[in-house]
């Protein structure tokens, strides 16, 4: 593994975390959100959280909100 950090995480662990995120699994379930951070050697709680910012992330380059709200919102 690279031992380059960005945020606190190597350049491998972001790559593979990102390779996840673009093959459509923007919102993976706990079985797969286990078995990434597993893949990357984060808690699930931590790839939970790289999840999360990375989907606002993505939403805000959407020109979506950052949350998803109601469509009654």
């Amino acid at each position: 593994m690279s031992t380059e950090e960005v945020n606190g995480l190597t350049q491998d662990q972001v790559e593979t975390l990102e390779l996840n995120f673009n093959k459509g699994n923007k919102y993976p379930d706990p079985t797969t959100l286990l078995l990434i951070a597993a893949e990357v050697g984060l808690t699930e709680e931590q790839t939970e959280k790289w999840f999360k910012q990375r989907l606002a992330q993505w939403r805000q380059s959407e020109g979506l909100p950052s949350k998803c709200g109601s469509v009654r919102d």
